[in-house]
């Protein structure tokens, strides 16, 4: 198994075979976010797998489920799309639309305190998003600067709607008092209920933080801040921030009533006095980028982040009238000094729910400590962040791919987790990628070694092919690049190398064509068609090899195999030799006939006497002449030739 796969089991995996995880976004309390390649529609995609340890939990699966049908029913522009849900095994996932950027959980920690016209531009995307949700019937019972995304081309959008219901089904209770308790509203707090209007308080006060810098909220334990959602008024955010204006001021208090019915009915109607503040104002909401935006990797963000930064308002800022929603909040605020009765019973309820959270937060579940995220520290550094937490920190060993060595990987238990008190925490420490031992590669199919080396997360990087006495495909060598960068090693027999290391495979394209004994322009050709360009033709005689045909290739410029775009010089045959026509004269006919014959020629005898009497006469002129150069088999002719 390789250690990306040791780390963490799905990177590197083939999902549904259609999806293949490329690297870890974010981990939450119930499920993974991967990036992604949708292979059939080859594009990047956000893959949120379920935890495996709440894949038997029919509650998680019903919700996890529910966020893709609840987000697939939503085509608005501000809602992070749901392309697909399915299951693989014992894989229960969603896939998304990726949007590389950040959250404006992050803008805020970098920005603290946004601008008026910033926050009313981030404002107006997310509360379009929601009103398309509140439309459908949607509630998503979670709105918090870390659903909210502000990707790289500027786009603001909002999604992980894992909590959303249908605003019928509006019952919380116990475990599923959902949403984050900065941004719970009040009738969630007291009744356990939620709907729409419960999304608008989350709306208000995540419209206050982002102009204060600040929850209106604190406390040092959970039940604290949420007594006083049940009890208080979130001030105006002009106390501690005096350029807000007045009619953004109202809407923050309008959209954080402690009574649902005397906020916005839904998004809609919040969007529309937004909208209405806009134009008041002189706000055109509009995402801008002064730089690149940091991309969100496993632990790992780039420096620059996105500024939401709208255009400055040009023109006077238009106050409401007393009819408007500020009028109508502040006769309701005169209303509700009327009311006294029932807050006793209010607050005698709160009482006890005080004291189940007491409990459940001094000596029951609620006193558990979160594990700490230390991935990407040392362990020296992990151990101290696990001890400032009540932790107990144990180092144990990894190989990883993605960790440089010596950094944590991650803890068991997984951060997020939470544990007693002085629990052991293991920090997985990278050891750097694993050593991998191959047989011999040589001689098996390419697929076949490409196969065997991306098992141990090994890349082709390049495939040379030559012309080899092995069959077609067949591997005749295999190198291997150290990732590290030390030499080169050759692993065609056999080797050990490291994972995340990379490879040149050498392929036979199978034997060379022979072109000896073909014409010279039937031997360019056939070259040619295997890619090799023939550069130079030089003559020889043979007596082997007719005129006009190839005599023989000259050798490769270099050594080695030839491959394609190698250049050859051919050597074409002129024929045979000529020889020289010896000098007979002076010898008798017979003996004469016998050395040009000797020679490789013939001899015309037409014109000489008997042969009977060839032995009494002397040559004394043939033709051609003595010294010429003729091709073998040519004819000479004695022209010549006395009595001796």
């Amino acid at each position: 198994m390789s250690t990306s796969q040791q780390t963490d089991p799905l990177i590197g995996r083939l999902v549904d075979g259609r999806y293949r995880v490329r690297a870890r976004i974010a981990r939450g309390g119930m499920a993974t976010v991967y990036v992604a390649t949708d292979l059939r529609l080859e594009r990047r995609v956000a893959l949120k797998v379920m935890h495996g340890h709440l894949s038997d939990d029919t509650v998680f699966q019903s919700r996890f489920i529910q966020e893709a049908r609840a987000a697939a029913r939503l085509a608005d522009p501000n809602v992070v799309n749901v392309f697909d849900q399915g299951q693989d095994g014992e894989v229960a996932y969603l896939v998304m639309e990726y949007l590389p950027g950040i959250t404006l959980r992050e803008l805020l920690r970098e920005q603290k305190r946004l601008t008026v016209p910033q926050a009313i531009s981030i404002m107006d995307a997310v509360v379009s998003g929601l009103a398309a949700a509140h439309r459908s019937g949607i509630v998503h019972r979670d709105v918090k600067p870390e659903n909210v995304l502000l990707a790289e081309d500027g786009r603001v959008k909002i999604g992980d709607f894992g909590l959303a219901r249908a605003t019928s089904a509006n019952t919380a209770t116990g475990a599923q008092l959902l949403g984050t308790i900065a941004y719970l509203a009040p009738e969630l707090v007291t009744r356990g209920t939620a709907d729409a209007r419960s999304d608008i308080y989350a709306l208000g006060i995540m419209l206050y933080e982002m102009l204060v810098g600040e929850q209106p909220y604190k406390g040092e334990q959970p039940m604290q801040i949420a007594y006083q959602h049940a009890t208080d008024s979130v001030p105006r955010p002009s106390v501690k921030n005096p350029s807000v204006p007045e009619p953004v001021d109202e809407l923050v208090l309008w959209a954080t009533e402690k009574q649902p019915e005397d906020r916005p009915a839904d998004a809609r109607e919040m969007l529309r006095r937004l909208r209405d503040i806009e134009s008041e104002l002189g706000i055109t909401p509009q995402i801008a980028r002064t730089g690149p935006i940091g991309v969100v990797t496993e632990g790992i963000a780039t420096d620059d982040l996105t500024a939401v930064i709208p255009p400055t308002p040009t023109g006077p800022i238009v106050m409401e009238q007393e009819n408007d929603n500020a009028g109508l909040l502040r006769r309701a605020t005169r209303r509700r000094s009327g009311r006294g009765g029932w807050i006793v019973a209010f607050v005698l309820m709160l009482a006890a729910v005080a004291a189940g959270v007491g409990w459940w937060f001094g000596s029951g579940p609620g006193s558990l400590i979160a594990v700490p995220d230390v991935a990407g520290e040392s362990y020296e550094e992990a151990a101290a962040a696990l001890e400032e937490d009540g932790l107990v920190a144990v180092q144990a060993g990894r190989n990883s791919l993605e960790v440089d060595e010596g950094l944590a990987i991650e803890t068991q238990p997984a951060a997020g987790d939470r544990v007693e008190k002085d629990a052991t925490v293991t920090v997985f420490v990278s050891l750097g990628p694993a050593d991998v031992q191959f047989a011999a590669l040589n001689g098996q199919s390419e697929d076949d070694v490409t196969a065997l080396l991306a098992e141990k997360s090994i890349d082709v990087d390049e495939t040379l092919t030559y012309y080899t006495d092995g069959e077609s495909g067949e591997v005749v060598y295999v190198v291997i690049h150290p990732a590290s960068g030390a030499d080169d090693v050759e692993c065609g027999d056999g080797c050990t190398v490291r994972e995340g290391d990379s490879a040149t495979l050498g392929v036979s394209l199978g034997p060379l064509t022979d072109v000896v004994g073909m014409t010279a322009d039937e031997a360019v050709k056939t070259l040619d068609d295997l890619g090799i360009e023939v550069t130079s033709q030089s003559e020889e005689y043979s007596s082997d090899i007719e005129a006009g045909s190839v005599i023989s290739m000259a050798p490769r410029s270099s050594a080695g195999w030839w491959r394609p775009g190698d250049t050859a010089s051919l050597v074409v045959s002129k024929g045979p030799a000529p020889i020289e026509v010896p000098d007979v004269r002076g010898d008798s006919i017979t003996d004469a006939i016998d050395e040009l014959r000797g020679a490789g020629f013939s001899v015309n005898t037409d014109a000489l006497p008997l042969q009977l009497f060839w032995g009494l006469y002397d040559v004394t002129a043939i033709d051609p002449a003595p010294g010429t150069y003729l091709a073998p088999g040519s004819q000479v002719s004695i022209t010549g030739f006395e009595l001796s």
